[in-house]
Parts: C-alpha cells; sequence; structure tokens
C-alpha cells in the first residue's frame, strides 16, 4: 500500500508505483513493498521468459490480469489465462513465459518478498547451481 501526507494510505497503481525492468524487455511495479509480504503487477511480452529459479524461504502466487500466461512448476507446465491463478510453494522451480502472440500481465504475491532470494535452478534437474 502506498502512504501518503501523514502516513495515511493512498490508492497505488502501475502509474504511481516504482517501476523497474527485467530481462531487458519485461516490467515490473511494486504495488506493495512489505517487509512480510510484496504485491508486484508484471508484463511480460510476447517470446519473453525468466530463467528457472527458486525461493528458499518465498512463497508466491501468480494470478494472471490479462493475457494468456505459461508457469512452468517443478517440471510441469500450466496454462494460465486471464482470472487464473496458481501458488509456487518456498523452495519449488518455476519459470514462466509468454509463448502466446500478446503481453501477458499478471500479480506475483510474495511472502516473505522474494527479492534477495532468488537460486538459480536452470540445470536439467532443477537443482540449484
Amino acid at each position: 500500500m502506498k502512504t501518503g501526507h501523514a502516513g495515511v494510505a493512498a490508492p497505488v497503481d502501475i502509474g504511481n508505483a516504482p517501476h523497474y525492468r527485467w530481462g531487458g524487455v519485461c516490467d515490473g511495479w511494486h504495488l506493495l513493498r512489505d517487509p512480510a509480504l510484496s504485491v508486484i503487477e508484471e508484463r511480460v511480452p510476447p517470446g519473453a521468459s525468466e530463467t528457472r529459479h527458486r525461493h528458499a524461504y518465498a512463497q508466491q502466487f501468480f494470478y494472471v490480469l490479462d493475457g494468456d500466461a505459461a508457469l512452468e512448476v517443478d517440471g510441469v507446465p500450466h496454462r494460465l489465462g486471464a482470472g487464473q491463478g496458481l501458488h509456487v510453494r518456498a523452495g519449488t522451480p518455476h519459470r514462466l513465459f509468454n509463448d502466446a502472440a500478446r503481453d501477458v500481465r499478471f500479480l506475483v504475491v510474495s511472502t516473505p518478498p522474494s527479492h534477495g532470494d532468488r537460486i538459480d535452478a536452470s540445470d536439467a534437474h532443477g537443482a540449484a547451481a
């Protein structure tokens, strides 16, 4: 939640949330940055993906707002459309990618926040590298 004047909660959206780029072409907006909870909206264009990874402590919930996403969890592919989500438990290798023809927008809810808790799992068995 964004805080306005005198510590009062204020609405947040991608127009006023802190923005970052990842993978050279993907966008993320920190809608909520709390020591116990993170809510991020992300945009992934067609053909873009993240590398397979896991989080030692953070569990995550991916929820598609618009478009279609492919989310591989522990080697099992899942197709998520708008209005669908999937829980990824801490320690589970996963990778989101966009193999569709248009952008996908989704929320990633993490507890605790996943930044600084990313372990590469790109080898064939999904083990940490």
